[in-house]
């Protein structure tokens, strides 16, 4: 089973939605939490892989996971001993403004 890696960008994105959802009503911000959590538990189990990225992306090994309740999807570069867990993205952001995270 693949060990997961969250980049400490991503940490950092997860924890201002955390916090966004909050101020917005509370309990929001866990109930968002949870389900990245739930994402996350997913992906390091195998359950699921994700779908490839589009494009050079998706030739690149980039896979994405979409949340079902929040518009975000976890953005993820997986290797057969890791996944990297690039970018927490609202679906509202530039696309691919986490591909610099690529060249860690």
């Amino acid at each position: 089973m693949p060990t997961l890696e969250i980049l400490s960008a991503a940490a950092e994105e997860a924890e201002a939605a955390v916090d966004w959802y909050e101020k917005e009503q509370p309990g929001l911000g866990q109930q968002f939490r949870d389900a990245l959590n739930a994402g996350l538990d997913l992906l390091e189990n195998g359950l699921v892989t994700g779908s490839a990225m589009p494009g050079s992306l998706g030739e690149k090994g980039v896979r994405h996971l979409i949340l079902r309740r929040f518009p975000y999807d976890i953005i993820l570069l997986p290797t057969p001993n890791l996944i990297i867990v690039l970018a927490f993205a609202h679906h509202s952001r530039r696309p691919g403004y986490w591909r610099t995270r690529m060249k860690r």
